[in-house]
């Protein structure tokens, strides 16, 4: 009987004690929401959006996971094989692409996609810290048009990028005859 008594006790104690540690990591997850953003990611981004001076620029966590600091800039020469090459496979990017596209009417457009990349093989910590900080992160960017989340390269090919383009255009009816030609847009040209 006293062994039975004495494996429910070690059952309850790694129970409590994977709890425990579940619970830490949500604290370290929820204390990381008010991360700080380097002002070189304001900086960029801006750069980015009113001079057009970079193609997509890439975000990370500093090493101890307080700051979030410009990772990687793209020209705007960059493709977009080059961009999504830029992000790794084992961990987690905040990334900002600009996505120029021609229209139906051959009219030329950009939106500036915002992507949280969160691959399936990243440590469990990275995903909760980039998680935690993603809206206040998104605030602090003004002018992003559309999100993405992707866990995957498929979840942010370039097709991807025009589907979710594409439905947004139709969502605003920002374009009543590409609606009534079937909603497509020209995408070609797309780096």
């Amino acid at each position: 009987m006293r062994g039975r008594c004495d494996e429910i006790r070690v059952d309850v104690d790694l129970s409590l004690g994977i709890w425990q540690l579940l619970a830490d990591e949500l604290q370290i997850a929820n204390s990381s929401s008010g991360v700080a953003v380097h002002d070189d990611c304001k900086l960029k981004f801006n750069e980015l959006q009113s001079k057009r001076m970079h193609r997509f620029i890439t975000f990370m966590m500093d090493n101890k996971g307080k700051e979030i600091i410009v990772d990687k800039i793209g020209d705007r020469t960059t493709s977009y094989d080059d961009f999504t090459s830029s992000l790794p496979e084992g961990d987690c990017r905040f990334a900002i692409y600009d996505f120029d596209f021609l229209t139906a009417e051959d009219v030329p457009k950009s939106r500036i996609f915002y992507i949280l990349w969160s691959p399936d093989n990243a440590k469990v910590r990275s995903k909760m810290l980039y998680a935690s900080s993603n809206e206040k992160f998104k605030k602090e960017l003004n002018g992003i048009q559309l999100e993405l989340q992707a866990t995957d390269a498929s979840e942010i090919s370039l097709d991807a990028l025009k589907d979710r383009e594409n439905n947004m255009r139709i969502q605003n009816n920002e374009g009543n005859s590409t609606q009534q030609s079937g909603g497509r847009s020209k995408f070609e040209g797309v780096k």
